[in-house]
């Protein structure tokens, strides 16, 4: 019998002993399976915080997708910028017009006057000249028209019974040089037409580019403090925009400045020109005069 009940506490003591043993392992192994299934939760948070991101980032970057041109940026310019964007596009315009009427005007003003020239020197008599500068062939000729206004004046005081030969003759050439002066004067003007439009082209067209950047630049940074985004992929449209007004003024003021520079130097050349003429025909009214034509 006492036997029987060392036998029963030893089989109680290794039951216990057991039991004990088993307690950590549970302990332990509940929260080992339990970690992989919050483990999921844990992981979606920075899956959908990390999807914000990216849609942003898609967002963001199929605003910008588009490759940008000049005609992009201007299109989609603000109003104002796009107004200044559009007067500076005008005044290159008229910039270029202006220059293609200049050089044709030049050089036909070259031709005819080299072929009125030609036919003035073998003139005999003052009548003679005004014949060959009233001549159609010659019509809107400068050079024509100062020996057009001259033989004019003289045929008009022999009409009106002056002498105009001996005595008389420095005052009949004094009335002549008046008329050619008179010509002369609406020849600087006309050579001269869209000069001041270059030169305000040329002067100004930076500037006014220059005032559109400050502007775009000042509404892009506007919108920067509205979102609260300094992303280069949402600034640098605007600030491309503001800048291309810059540019656009530059590609007026260049060329204007640049025509303007060489119808000067033919406006210069051509009046060098005229001064030598109107010198060449008093000289060949005053031997006229001397020899009673």
């Amino acid at each position: 019998m006492l036997e029987t009940k060392r036998t029963s506490h030893l089989i109680a003591l290794v039951g216990a002993l057991a039991l004990l043993a088993s307690v950590p392992a549970h302990a332990q192994t509940a929260p080992a399976a339990s970690a992989p299934a919050a483990a999921p939760a844990n992981d979606a948070t920075p899956a959908s915080s990390d999807a914000a991101p990216n849609a942003e980032g898609m967002k963001v970057g199929g605003a910008a997708a588009g490759k940008l041109t000049p005609i992009v940026m201007f299109m989609q310019a603000d109003l104002v910028v796009k107004t200044i964007m559009i007067g500076l596009l005008l005044c290159s315009l008229g910039s270029w017009t202006l220059l293609v009427i200049k050089l044709v005007e030049f050089n036909g003003l070259r031709k005819t006057s080299d072929s009125f020239l030609e036919s003035f020197r073998g003139a005999r008599s003052i009548v003679e000249m005004g014949r060959v500068a009233e001549s159609e062939e010659f019509a809107g000729n400068p050079l024509a028209d100062m020996a057009a206004a001259a033989a004019a004046e003289v045929e008009l005081s022999r009409q009106a019974g002056l002498q105009v030969s001996g005595e008389h003759r420095d005052s009949t050439i004094s009335r002549a040089g008046a008329a050619i002066g008179a010509v002369q004067s609406s020849l600087a003007r006309r050579l001269s037409g869209g000069m001041q439009f270059l030169a305000s082209v040329g002067a100004n067209a930076p500037f006014i580019g220059l005032l559109g950047t400050v502007y775009g630049i000042m509404v892009s940074f506007i919108g920067i403090a509205n979102t609260s985004t300094t992303n280069l992929a949402v600034v640098a449209p605007g600030i491309a925009q503001a800048l291309l007004a810059t540019g656009i003024g530059l590609f007026a003021a260049i060329p204007s400045v640049i025509f303007y520079n060489l119808f000067q130097t033919q406006i210069t050349g051509y009046g060098t020109r005229s001064e030598g003429f109107v010198a060449e025909l008093i000289n060949a009214i005053s031997r006229q005069l001397d020899k009673g034509a």
